[in-house]
Parts: C-alpha cells; structure tokens; sequence
C-alpha cells in the first residue's frame, strides 16, 4: 500500500510538472488545463489517502500494543513520524488547489498569468517535499510496525 502512495504522488508530480511545462510554453491551453485539473485532483487523493494511511498504522500499533501488553515508545514514534506530514501535505494540498483556482482566474483575464506561474512553481515545490516527508514518515513508521511485530511474535 505505501509503494502505492508513494507511486501516486509522484504521478501528481509529474503530472504538475508537465503542466508547469505546458503552461510556459503556452501553445496548447487545452492541454495545460486539463493536465492541471487531473494533477490536481491525484495529488490531493494520494496526499490525504497517505495520511489516512499513516493514522492506520498508528492505530494498529496502538492496538497491538494493548492487545499483547507490550510496553515502549512506539506509539510516540510512530506519532512523531507521521507529524510533519500532515503539515507539508496540507500545505502542498492547499497551494494546489489555490493554483488552479487561481487558473481559472488567468484564464478569464481576472489575474496575470505571472502571478498564477510563480503560485504554480511554489505548488510543485511543496508537492516535493510533501514526498521527501511522506517516504520518510513511511519508512519510520515501517521500523517501528516491524519492531513491534517482533515483540508480539508475528
């Protein structure tokens, strides 16, 4: 399940950067607006599905940890791991909607092209790092299911 996250966020990425391209080149609008509205929409289900996913793991630890009396800091870690995520990925969600809201804007002539590009630049940004913090938290929270799973024989 996680490679799968992980695989669409970076279809996301992707999928923003080739719109970012599409954009800049500016000779087939049709094409940069629907890349953009598909992006968008994958990047905010992979992002909010990973931290669903992430609030799962950390459930069943808690579970397993109660459920065998096993003692420790797991569930701390786990919390700890999956933290940041839900900052970058709420501010990665929120400056892509905002980018191709704001797209509509440039496409009515309400809003300069310039300002929806650098918005645009600062939402593949932040879909980075979104990522960078994801596969860490995953494979911080893998460890530690792993561990725990060892204590409780399985």
């Amino acid at each position: 399940m996680a490679q799968a996250l992980v695989t669409a966020v970076l279809i996301a990425l992707v999928g923003l950067a080739t719109t970012v391209v599409f954009g800049l080149r500016g000779t087939d609008i049709s094409r940069h607006i629907s890349f953009g509205i598909f992006s968008t929409m994958v990047a905010l289900l992979a992002h909010s599905m990973m931290m669903f996913y992430l609030i799962g793991k950390g459930k069943a630890v808690k579970d397993a940890m109660a459920e065998h009396n096993v003692a420790g800091d797991y569930y701390r870690r786990i919390g700890a791991a999956r933290k940041p995520v839900f900052s970058i990925g709420i501010l990665a969600m929120a400056v892509t909607m905002i980018t191709a809201i704001m797209g509509a804007s440039v496409d009515t002539g309400i809003l300069p092209p310039m300002v929806h590009a650098m918005i645009a630049y600062a939402a593949v940004a932040a879909n980075l790092a979104a990522l960078k913090t994801e596969i860490t938290a995953l494979a911080e929270s893998s460890r530690v299911v792993d561990e725990v799973n060892r204590l409780v024989g399985q």
